[in-house]
């Protein structure tokens, strides 16, 4: 949707006539940094036994694991296991809810090891139970020809007014806005539609919001590009499944709907560069029978495409009669 990209592009540069104040408060930056610490701390897993890890959780004050956490630590468990050769997809289901008052085990099979690529399986564990798989390829670096779709057309992060400062504002609760809106998380996040705003609440197929990690860069070593793929992987399930309601913004309550990841597709194109802002560019191309289909791509502040991403999430309307969902068609 080129031309709709590049009309919010100019709609939302006109409305103001140069950067805005978008700094966060000093207690917004150090939860946001003290999340990122701790998401660092939990990717360093335990190693029990050859093949078999175990992972330490963030702090969800009740809440479900996040599916984010899982993928992370899944593909680092994954990359203990191979020299040499760097991720280039990944494609895992969730099965079940993780529980994050209790640890994580990742258990590791090595299905292959060939010549240029290399496959494992990961099986993530609570109570004797699988709550998560997921394969990964991974492939020895080797050149070959290149392409890739431009980044959209959207303004630059320094334009853009960071998310917890936009929920701060608030007066009140927008039942549009996810229980995660205005809570710290490891990356800093600054949505081209500001949350809440009238521009948010327009039914829309995307939504691009660039991401940066809040960590302390000098704790990115510049060597561990596994570190930097399994971050990655962890910001890809942030706000993904929620994509797919966008089109229905006018007719559902997004607190109104249970949500949930079904399963999730990740390729990395490029290097990871995790100590800039990355657009997040998240898009939906379909819902039915209770399932809506999201994907997205992470381009580099250059234009660069890093990465590509593939979702299917649950939309469940709890009590909803047969047929009285909303259906939208995207324009041509």
């Amino acid at each position: 949707m080129p031309g709709a990209e590049n009309a919010v592009r100019l709609r939302l540069c006109t409305s103001h006539d140069g950067p805005m104040n978008s700094d966060e408060s000093p207690d917004h930056a150090q939860a946001c940094r003290a999340r990122a610490a701790r998401l660092l701390n939990i990717l360093e897993l335990e190693a029990i036994e050859q093949n078999l890890y175990r992972g330490q959780n963030e702090s969800r004050q009740g809440m479900r694991l996040f599916g984010g956490q899982v993928l992370a630590q899944s593909l680092r468990a994954a990359c203990h296991t191979v020299q040499g050769r760097v991720p280039h997809s990944l494609r895992a289901y969730f099965m079940r809810a993780g529980n994050s008052g209790r640890p994580v085990l990742y258990e590791v099979e090595r299905i292959r090891d060939g010549r240029s690529f290399t496959t494992r399986r990961v099986v993530a564990i609570q109570q004797g139970q699988a709550i998560f798989s997921m394969d990964v390829s991974f492939q020895l670096p080797e050149p070959g020809f290149e392409h890739a779709h431009p980044m959209p057309n959207v303004p630059p992060p320094e334009e853009l007014e960071d998310d917890m400062a936009v929920v701060a504002r608030l007066t009140g609760r927008d039942p549009s806005l996810s229980p995660m809106a205005g809570r710290p998380r490891p990356f800093e996040m600054r949505s081209v539609f500001p949350l809440a705003s009238e521009a948010w609440h327009l039914n829309r197929f995307w939504n691009p919001v660039w991401i940066r990690f809040a960590g302390d860069p000098a704790d990115l070593a510049s060597d561990d590009d596994a570190l930097a793929h399994a971050l990655l992987a962890y910001a890809s399930d942030m706000g993904l499944v929620s994509t797919a309601v966008l089109p229905h913004m006018d007719s559902v309550r997004r607190d109104a709907l249970q949500m949930a990841s079904l399963d999730h597709a990740l390729w990395f194109h490029r290097p990871v560069p995790m100590d800039d802002w990355l657009l997040f560019h998240k898009r939906t191309s379909a819902a039915q029978g209770a399932r809506g289909l999201v994907h997205a791509e992470f381009f580099a502040r250059d234009g660069s495409l890093v990465a590509s991403v593939t979702q299917e999430g649950l939309l469940r309307q709890p009590g909803a009669a047969a047929g009285r969902a909303a259906s939208v068609d995207a324009a041509p």
